[in-house]
């Protein structure tokens, strides 16, 4: 199954993975036969969407039934004829899952077409409807009200306000214009706001934009994980080094009660106040956010200088910290093109050492620290973890609960008792799935599909010894 081309990768980049995924320690366990087959598998499922979409139910202000049945209800107003099941994670009881469903064979394009940015286009197959500031281009007579087609540009070479585009592109649905051309590109006013409303989609699910806010949280399953798997107490002191845009944040403060105190950081200014924005909607009143750099979060004065409230920190200050690092981000899904350079895909190592290195002197003995990203290669996981047990003698890997993921993939030279404890999420673990609504199995088996077929994602859970 696929209606999609594999991800498009820049050739370096290919190699590189291509080796990544032909390890001598991999192929050894696996053959080459079977390892070949993980690596044509990644590249396929990189460009589809999971089969489910994964929502995080604030059960600091309501419960799941609750939050379950007004997702039932909204979901029956965008979808009248269909009925979309929705269920509780057996594990992770605070998660609800709902089927993707597709992908659709299409057969019908309209003479009117859309081009999206390759971003536009991977939020149209998670659900979303196509806003004015992601259209490219749109056909010479497009008015409110016409049947269009929607592509996205894969290779990022459209030119906004172009009439006709005959560069790559990938069908990804039908829709209804509820703008004009002259609406969006408009030199003196265009306008802004939902350009087209997705009708038939390749992928079919809900679009959750301002679906009850403040009682649900859009995240997917793995990031999800990431702080259970952290495990806040209430009344403890707990630090996120790159917390933007807030899900695990907001998402530790309502494991903790909303008790404690959750430090929250990232460099960039706008990022800071969408953490507050989510921690505001989220009525959570123990999250401290501070537009900081977290490699330089160390207090660094001498002895009896007083700290003060937010960074830097004083070392051993925390109980518990999350780094979810900067990443290559090539775990994310959909995602029909990567562009990055070779040099640009290896360049995240060095920046998470410096941001692991603080982690641990920020750390109290008898402490936890978790190591997260959200990518698939060697260099910034398993590499990592290698490491990190080298470099600080302090470190012990600890078994994570839940463990829903597979173990650590073979490569970095760490030992089969540490790829136990390693936690990895790999599209290339799964075969792709058609999902229907109406011809779904058994809920364990729908599960074990929703466990299994995620964003490419890596956990490490670290105890600092005494």
């Amino acid at each position: 199954m696929s209606v999609f081309p594999k991800i498009l990768l820049k050739r370096e980049v290919h190699d590189h993975l291509h080796n990544v995924y032909h390890n001598k320690e991999l192929v050894a366990n696996l053959g080459m036969v079977e390892v070949e087959r993980k690596f044509e598998r990644l590249q396929s499922c990189l460009s589809h969407p999971p089969s489910f979409t994964t929502i995080r139910v604030n059960t600091l202000v309501t419960s799941v039934e609750d939050a379950k049945q007004r997702l039932a209800e909204e979901i029956k107003k965008q979808f009248p004829d269909d009925v979309i099941p929705i269920h509780q994670h057996p594990n992770l009881k605070d998660l609800l899952l709902i089927p993707v469903i597709g992908p659709r064979r299409i057969q019908k394009q309209h003479s009117v077409q859309v081009i999206v940015g390759a971003q536009c286009g991977n939020a149209v197959l998670r659900g979303a409807h196509v806003y004015s500031a992601g259209i490219l281009s749109a056909s010479k007579w497009m008015k409110a009200g016409d049947e269009v087609s929607v592509f996205s540009d894969i290779r990022g070479k459209c030119r906004r306000g172009a009439v006709e585009f005959d560069g790559a592109k990938v069908f990804i649905g039908n829709g209804k214009a509820e703008l004009s051309r002259s609406d969006i590109f408009c030199t003196n006013s265009p306008v802004k706001g939902k350009g087209i409303r997705m009708t038939e989609a390749v992928y079919s699910s809900p679009s959750f934009d301002n679906m009850l806010p403040g009682y649900i949280y859009l995240q997917n399953l793995p990031s999800a994980v990431v702080s259970h798997v952290l495990s806040p107490q209430p009344g403890e002191r707990v630090l996120d080094m790159c917390a933007a845009p807030g899900g695990k944040t907001t998402h530790i403060a309502s494991l903790m009660n909303d008790e404690g105190e959750v430090i929250a950081m990232d460099k960039t200014a706008s990022k800071v106040e969408k953490i507050k924005h989510n921690a505001s909607l989220l009525q959570l009143k123990c999250i401290q956010a501070y537009c900081f750099n977290s490699t330089k979060a160390v207090l660094c004065e001498p002895k009896g200088m007083e700290q003060g409230p937010g960074p830097p920190f004083c070392p051993e200050s925390f109980d518990r910290i999350l780094l979810d690092a900067p990443c290559s981000g090539m775990g994310q899904r959909p995602n029909m093109a990567c562009l990055l350079s070779l040099k640009e895909l290896i360049s995240y190592q060095a920046l998470q050492r410096r941001l692991f290195s603080t982690a641990v002197e920020l750390l109290r003995p008898g402490g936890t620290l978790v190591y997260s990203t959200c990518t698939i290669t060697l260099a910034e996981n398993e590499e990592q973890v290698a490491w990190a047990l080298k470099t600080f003698s302090c470190l012990q890997l600890q078994v994570q609960e839940p463990h829903i993921g597979g173990e650590g993939m073979p490569g970095a030279g760490l030992s089969l008792d540490h790829l136990k404890l390693l936690q990895r999420f790999d599209p290339s673990a799964t075969e792709m799935h058609d999902v229907d609504a109406n011809k779904l199995k058994s809920d364990d088996d729908l599960v074990s599909l929703a466990d299994s077929d995620t964003i490419g994602f890596f956990i490490a859970k670290f105890l600092k010894k005494s």
